[in-house]
């Protein structure tokens, strides 16, 4: 019998990093019960309720990451050398050496936590991206010495996991091409959309809280300088003439670019064509997919993103950036355009706001596409892994 620990220490608020812990959950559920005993560590109490609802069969224990963790974090993040910490780190941190005391053959860390290699136990990290490196010009990977944190990161990720899953060939070479780690160490494990995104349930009160215009797109982003909203806005305003009745709903925290954008849209005249939402649980997101005309994503990231697989999922048309692993991830599921360019933003913008046949094609390819490639394949993909690193 094998037992798996899967690490949670971030909130269930967590975006992205939440949704894809998700997965990896659901994966882990699936093992052969008869050869897989699960164990799920958790730091923020959030999580509590949420595991209770899971298989008896499922160990739970709560964590604690106090002020002793955040030091330890900031430490290896500046150059701690890392083989003294691991020497060390049972004998004087409690928190490693509960992790340790619970005798998993794996660690899980869905997160790209620095206790994929701080803890000196075997462990299956993750590398979502390599943005830093390739598209370098954008700050909030780069600037303020962030681009040498996440190189000494990466390094040592490579360097002391069992394993490494990646998003797609694309994220596979691009790990190649930057560290010294041999391929078959580097696991391609596609995202896929939460189960919750093929709800048919609406809320209540849906329509009190939020006023949506008959035809909008929609774009959930965190307000980042690469998420690119800029250009989409000028795109907006470029095919107001020929699409007056066309909106659009962006959802999203305050970062980088958000002033620029609020700037932008005065500039653009456009006050009356855009609202801007913050936070949208996770019961009202698929309700904005099923009532938007498409989703839009220009965004420079990459090598996937898991946006356009919600849409997919929820039976919603889109539009998103021709970059990296993305044309692979969506097929023929989108329209594909430039994200440097504003007039082949604003042309696939015309065409879903102009052609009900060309909205209903892309729904449906995208039906067919999130049929081969779902939670069902991605489950059996991640026991292969697994068992690639601990054995049958």
């Amino acid at each position: 019998m094998k037992r798996i620990g899967l690490y949670l220490g971030f909130p269930p608020e967590g975006g992205g990093a939440f949704q894809y812990a998700q997965s990896v959950l659901d994966a882990l559920l699936n093992l052969p019960p008869s050869r897989y005993e699960i164990l799920v560590a958790y730091s923020h109490t959030a999580w509590s309720p949420k595991l209770q609802k899971l298989d008896s069969r499922v160990l739970k224990i709560a964590t604690h990451e106090g002020k002793l963790e955040t030091l330890v974090r900031t430490a290896l993040r500046f150059g701690l050398p890392l083989s003294i910490w691991r020497n060390i780190a049972k004998y004087v941190h409690p928190f490693t050496r509960q992790l340790m005391d619970q005798g998993c053959d794996l660690w899980l860390f869905p997160a790209q936590d620095v206790w994929t290699y701080a803890i000196p136990s075997p462990t299956l990290g993750v590398i979502h991206d390599l943005m830093h490196r390739y598209e370098r010009r954008f700050p909030e990977v780069s600037a303020f010495g962030l681009f040498h944190r996440r190189e000494r990161h990466y390094r040592r990720l490579c360097r002391h996991a069992k394993g490494v899953l990646v998003d797609s060939e694309v994220g596979k070479q691009q790990v190649l091409e930057s560290y010294d780690i041999r391929a078959e160490h580097i696991h391609v494990l596609p995202y896929v959309a939460p189960a919750y995104m093929r709800s048919e349930y609406v809320p209540d009160d849906f329509d009190k809280r939020y006023h949506l215009p008959p035809k909008f797109l929609f774009y959930p982003a965190q307000f980042w300088e690469h998420k690119n909203h800029c250009r989409l806005l000028r795109a907006l305003a470029a095919i107001r003439p020929k699409a007056p009745d066309l909106h659009l709903i962006l959802a999203g925290s305050k970062k980088n670019a958000y002033p620029r954008v609020l700037e932008e849209i005065q500039r653009l005249g456009l006050e009356d064509r855009v609202q801007i939402l913050g936070y949208i649980p996770d019961d009202d997101v698929p309700v904005f997919y099923r009532r938007a005309r498409a989703l839009v994503m220009p965004t420079f990231f990459g090598p996937t993103n898991i946006p356009p697989l919600e849409a997919i999922a929820a039976g919603c048309p889109l539009a998103v950036s021709n970059i990296y692993a993305m044309p692979a991830q969506v097929g023929n599921a989108a329209l594909l355009f430039d994200p440097e360019s504003v007039e082949e933003i604003a042309q696939a913008l015309l065409q879903l706001a102009g052609s009900d046949e060309l909205c209903v094609r892309l729904a449906e390819a995208g039906k067919a596409k999130s049929l081969r490639w779902g939670q069902v394949q991605f489950n059996k993909r991640f026991q292969t892994i697994v068992e690639s690193i601990v054995g049958k």
